[in-house]
């Protein structure tokens, strides 16, 4: 059977590898796991219970089909509405759980959402205080029983087996160049944009990418990463068909009781939690002392010099097989211990880390995509030769990438986008001769590995007309333990400054064992001997950078910045736009 629909991963399990827990995830304290045939099951009479609700594919024209959101965490349940929405030809928008209550209103409005399904009471409020402006919304489910509230299994109840097959007869019509589903990016600045994925967009990138995974039988992920971003929901379809079980994490704060429990052989992630993975190693590494610190050190150090294709030399080998035993076996101990890969995208990922875990024998996959390109553009493989430190890999089978004159990245393949909903002005401007205008300044390495050097609206231009590419820099500089996020700045400016959030653990630890006293955070970044620590970092790190890139000035912040505070997108990209607004008097105090 050769899949022609996302939802076709059903029959295709089913028929290849059926599972026991195709699904799964607590309920109650417990893992409740769904088999491939309940899954099936469970999705048919979902898209019965839409179809008794009058939901469907109308004239099955991007505009005329029925909207269905969803506004909720990962869980079972939101896959199995995903594909049961695509079975009746309606279309599923997803939405972030932590989008603000403007941003929500345009979504519901410009993509004219019948029904919504919603994961609690919070999200369940959020939505109805909006009614009254969304008249063409009809229903809002919950997936948690909410007073006052329909919850999602009303709909088993109005499902029955003649609307069944009523929805599997729409879903035999729906096509491989059909939509799936529209995706709003939040972006970094703008209003948000819909952009419209078809079936062959997203399975054109799942079957490709399916061959650069690890091989292996009765394998299991971890899911944690937001369903709503086109990479965890591609990555999902890529397991179904690929007969991987998906374990769904409680949540961000239960990842490393999740992993001991279901022991996944992979997990997708992006930079930002990998760097916390990375700090809580090191934060307990500050914790030892005698024989185990020095050998904790010692395998830190032979790690920072591994090379992937290279031959590092019998000696080295050994003393790697050694330092792995005794050192690295407790990461993959913390991962559960069975990990073959993790999956990294959405954001640069840093070199050292990378270089780190691949030396621990975990194998870090950074890979490149956009909304838009559904999203793999290229990928680094699990296949060593496949790899390259400081690229994100090689393109994926059937993808054209052509570098312009300014350095910007465009692409060609069955993974571009339909175009943006009710938006062919946007789509005119980032669709011109077939090729796709990503936005990205990249290049080749060795005529085969993809390497992102910047954000193209990201790059600046200071006073003195140079160029400024912010993304190396701030990457550069988080690699010290003293530093959690930094934002560089100087666009029309006479020199490059920086905005810095420091990894406050780290340097109460350094305050401590300097005697410093402080009364808060706030107190403790304007201590004389603090802005020194990290005004000599910074000139030790600038020496990596030609003059004009070099940080001159910084201002240090008090707070992380957040999902929830505005500052970082979902997918934890510096939102610049809104961190220029919020510290613009610290900016200021930059160029005094």
């Amino acid at each position: 059977m050769q899949p022609r629909r996302l939802f076709d991963c059903i029959q295709y399990q089913a028929s290849n590898n059926p599972l026991p827990d195709m699904l799964a995830a607590k309920e109650g304290g417990v893992w409740k796991k769904y088999s491939t045939a309940e899954v099936g099951e469970l999705v048919d009479q979902f898209s019965g219970g839409l179809m008794a609700l009058g939901v469907n594919g109308q004239d099955m024209s991007p505009e005329g089909r029925d909207k269905v959101a969803i506004i909720c965490k990962n869980r079972p349940e939101w896959i199995m509405l995903d594909m049961a929405v695509q079975q009746t030809g309606a279309v599923l928008i997803p939405i972030y759980p932590t989008i603000n209550i403007n941003e929500l209103e345009f979504v519901l409005k410009d993509s004219g959402v019948k029904m919504a399904f919603v994961n609690d009471e919070e999200l369940f409020l959020k939505v109805n205080s909006l009614r009254a402006k969304l008249p063409q919304l009809q229903e809002v489910f919950t997936f948690e029983h909410v007073p006052n509230a329909r919850h999602w299994k009303e709909l088993m109840v109005l499902s029955e087996p003649s609307l069944v097959e009523e929805a599997k007869a729409i879903g035999e019509k729906v096509g491989y160049k059909d939509l799936a589903t529209i995706l709003y990016t939040s972006g970094t600045t703008g209003t948000p944009k819909g952009v419209m994925l078809s079936h062959e967009n997203i399975l054109s990138n799942v079957l490709t990418s399916v061959n650069y995974f690890p091989p292996g039988e009765n394998m299991r992920a971890l899911s944690f990463l937001p369903l709503n971003h086109i990479f965890e929901r591609m990555v999902t379809y890529l397991y179904l068909f690929r007969g991987i079980a998906v374990y769904y994490a409680e949540n961000l704060d239960t990842i490393g009781e999740n992993l001991k429990e279901v022991k996944p052989h992979m997990f997708t992630t992006v930079p930002r939690l990998l760097e916390k993975v990375y700090d809580k190693i090191m934060q307990k590494a500050g914790e030892l002392t005698g024989v185990k610190k020095n050998l904790f050190f010692w395998a830190m150090s032979l790690a920072e010099k591994f090379e992937i294709n290279r031959d590092m030399g019998a000696w080295y080998g050994l003393q790697m097989s050694i330092a792995n035993k005794l050192v690295f076996s407790k990461w993959r101990e913390a991962l559960g211990g069975n990990i073959k890969c993790i999956v990294t995208g959405s954001a640069a990922c840093q070199v050292k880390l990378i270089r780190l875990f691949t030396a621990a024998k975990i194998v870090i996959m950074e890979g490149y995509g956009l909304t838009e390109t559904s999203p793999v553009v290229s990928v680094n493989r699990y296949d060593e030769d496949g790899r390259m430190f400081g690229s994100v890999g090689p393109l994926i089978e059937g993808i054209e990438v052509k570098i312009a004159e300014d350095g910007e990245i465009l692409c060609k393949g069955p993974n571009i986008m339909m175009g943006y909903y009710k938006r062919p002005d946007l789509t005119a401007e980032c669709m011109k001769d077939g090729w796709f205008y990503t936005g990205d300044i990249g290049m080749f390495v060795n005529e085969k590995f993809l390497k992102i050097t910047d954000r193209k609206k990201e790059l600046f231009k200071t006073s003195g007309g140079k160029y400024v590419a912010p993304l190396p820099i701030e990457n550069k500089l988080k690699e010290s333990p003293f530093v959690e996020q930094v934002m560089v700045v100087g666009s029309e400016k006479k020199f490059v400054g920086a905005l810095i959030v420091p990894s406050f653990p780290n340097l109460q630890a350094w305050c401590r064992q300097q005697g410093i006293t402080y009364s808060s955070e706030e107190d403790m970044i304007r201590q004389p001997a603090v802005v020194n620590l990290i005004k000599d970092l910074v000139e030790s790190f600038n020496k990596f950078f030609n003059h004009v890139e070099q940080i001159k000035r910084f201002e240090l912040v008090p707070t992380e910045w957040t999902i929830d505070g505005g500052e970082l997108t979902p997918t934890m990209k510096l939102k610049r736009k809104v961190i220029m607004e919020k510290y613009r008097e610290a900016i200021d105090r930059i160029y005094l």
